[in-house]
């Protein structure tokens, strides 16, 4: 099992030995995480490493061969995803998901059909994206990509959650856009909403995350507040490579001081190759995780 990065407070969302399968293929190998209330937390990493497998299993939507899902202690593993919604779970799921006949506010209605007592109503909502008011009878189809995703968070608002997943934010979106709407994030975190998010561009996740998970085909292999995690740490874990080719142990240049951030770093070659599906989405052929500049 994966510990690292541990924090004094009480964690409000907690993954335990989590293992799932997708028929005989395993996506993710006993994978934990603890996220404490009012934090955001960023799962980093290629396509096919489980990081959105990860957020469905904590919705209810794939069930886990072993391992648990906690969420402020209670053990919600068996609860179906409408359940946990009301238990206070609510997914921003990749691609957006919106209902493109319906308009922008009929799209918040759906989700606000699960509430929860909380200060997200419709119009808090309209308060945080300013430009949705007045466009709210516009259906969703005639949106752009960065409008839809708006709508799509807040969706997920209106039910008022505890605990929101946010996957793939930034797919498909201008870089202004996506500076826009993860300028939201730290208000929503400020009211005491735990946020989990997936993201392939490191350098958002380091700049809006207090703490980064680095998810290898399945398996954590990095963990730690972005403030003690190097360049050379993330790299070695997003791509499975030895961190400690050059003497120093953290994979700087020679001469650097080591990083004495309380990160954790599993050993290159632990995770087979055969163990996960193979991506579905294009290869990237950089040489270092999208994002970071090593």
């Amino acid at each position: 099992m994966t510990t690292a990065g541990t924090t004094d407070a009480s964690p409000l969302l907690e993954v335990a030995g989590l293992s799932v399968h997708h028929g005989q293929l395993q996506a993710l190998h006993d994978v934990s995480i603890a996220v404490p209330a009012g934090q955001v937390h960023a799962m980093i990493g290629a396509n096919g490493a489980g990081k959105s497998t990860l957020l469905r299993t904590i919705a209810g939507l794939h069930a886990p061969t072993a391992g648990s899902v906690r969420l402020d202690g209670r053990d919600i593993t068996g609860l179906r995803p409408e359940r946990r919604v009301a238990a206070g779970i609510a997914l921003v799921p990749e691609g957006r998901r919106l209902f493109p006949s319906l308009s922008v506010e009929e799209n918040l209605l759906v989700g606000a059909s699960s509430r929860r007592t909380g200060e997200w109503s419709i119009d808090a909502i309209y308060d945080l994206f300013g430009w949705m008011r007045d466009r709210r009878r516009q259906r969703a189809a005639q949106l752009s990509g960065g409008e839809q995703q708006a709508v799509a968070i807040g969706r997920a608002l209106a039910a008022n959650p505890s605990v929101l997943l946010l996957d793939e934010l930034s797919l498909g979106l201008a870089p202004v856009v996506v500076r826009r709407i993860y300028a939201t994030l730290p208000q929503l975190a400020a009211s005491g909403m735990t946020i989990l998010l997936v993201e392939q561009d490191v350098s958002q996740a380091l700049a809006v995350a207090s703490h980064v998970h680095c998810l290898l085909e399945g398996r954590v292999t990095l963990a730690g507040p972005p403030a003690g995690l190097t360049g050379a740490q993330i790299e070695a874990a997003y791509f499975g490579v030895s961190a400690a080719s050059n003497g120093n142990g953290d994979g700087s240049p020679p001469g650097t001081p080591a990083s004495a951030g309380p990160a954790s770093v599993a050993p290159a070659g632990s995770v087979p190759a055969s163990s996960v599906p193979a991506s579905s989405g294009p290869a990237r052929q950089a040489d270092q995780p999208p994002g970071v500049h090593i």
